[in-house]
Parts: structure tokens; sequence; C-alpha cells
């Protein structure tokens, strides 16, 4: 991760006041990503924050831990048959009719987006927009997570579009990227998202 450990990057940014991490790892999962799943797991209970992965519920249940799942992935009324109804359960969304859909879901958070255009998915859906993000709020009285291409100079638009919180990869990641430019870094995006 830009030449800085996930688990340093995990404890850099629950330092500097994150309070949800997701490890968000596609494909295989080998021991090492295990192991360092479960550092993360551990920081963010020291922290008081939540630990969330993607799309695996196996991992998710084995380490405890929230599970986000998109469209392709364990449908989210069978993903709340295996973690049980205390565990955190978000799902992905990328327009109205899947939007519409996810209100039957027992989920506690959706997600929407591309918002932009992105560069950390492989054949992103297209991109939703300011202008829809708003109407979409109006569609769900769940907390609405936006997600896709959000960087320090649009969040707050994106959040006065509607969206309850968002969820950055790229733009948290300063280059280089060293413990002192997390911090500074998760600092920036904190002033720039409270309310």
């Amino acid at each position: 991760m830009r030449g800085f450990s996930v688990v340093d990057a995990a404890r850099c940014l629950l330092a500097g006041g994150a309070q949800i991490l997701q490890l968000r790892h596609k494909g295989h999962w080998p021991r090492s990503v295990f192991q360092d799943a479960e550092c993360i797991r551990a920081l963010c209970r020291e922290a008081h924050a939540q630990f969330v992965v993607n799309d695996r519920a196996d991992m998710a249940m084995l380490l405890d831990a929230g599970l986000h799942v998109g469209q392709e992935d364990l449908p989210p009324r069978e993903a709340r048959r295996l973690m049980g109804p205390g565990a955190m359960l978000g799902y992905s969304t990328h327009n109205a009719e899947q939007l519409a859909a996810a209100a039957a879901e027992p989920v506690d958070y959706l997600a929407i987006g591309p918002i932009f255009p992105t560069g950390s998915k492989q054949n992103p859906d297209a991109a939703v927009g300011l202008e829809a993000l708003a109407r979409y709020r109006k569609l769900t009285g769940r907390p609405l997570v936006a997600i896709g291409g959000i960087r320090r100079d649009t969040a707050r638009a994106v959040l006065d579009a509607g969206a309850d919180s968002t969820a950055v990869i790229g733009d948290m990641l300063p280059q280089p990227c060293t413990a002192e430019s997390l911090r500074e870094r998760i600092s920036e995006w904190q002033q720039l998202t409270r309310k």
C-alpha cells in the first residue's frame, strides 16, 4: 500500500480518529492477509472503532467484524443469516433501482456510488453524480454512505447532497505515505466532513 503496510496504515488512521475501517481485499485470503486482518481488528477494538471486511462473510465471522457486500456477492439476507442480528452489515448500490430493492434487505447502511469516476475498481459502474445522489437520498431512511472518487475538494458537496458519510480510498493515502502524512490526512478529512 504505497510502500506502507496495511497494519501500520490502520494504526495511523485510528490514531488520527478514524471510527470505521474497512479492509477491502478482493480475491483469495492467504494466511498473511488473515493475520493482517487480525491485527487490524485488535487495533480497532483498542480504538473503539468498527472493523469491516468486504465480500467475505466467513472472514467477517472469524474476525468478529462487520461485513460489506456488493451486488454480485452473497445476498444481504443470506449474509444476515450467517452474521446474526448484532453484526454490522452494509450493501452497495449503484442506481435508483438497486437502492429501492435494498429497502427489503436486512442491512444497517447502504452505500451508493461511484459518485465520481474512480480508479480503485475494475469495471466500475457509471458515476452517479451529485444531483442523482440528492434524489437517491430521498429513497431511503437508512444511513447512506457515498463512495467512489471522493476527494477532499468534493467531500463537502457530497455530504451536502445527502450522504451521511463518505468511504474513501485513494485520497486517504498521501504520497509519500508515512505515519505522519497519514495522520495529517485523516485530520484534514475530519475537518472537511464535520457538519
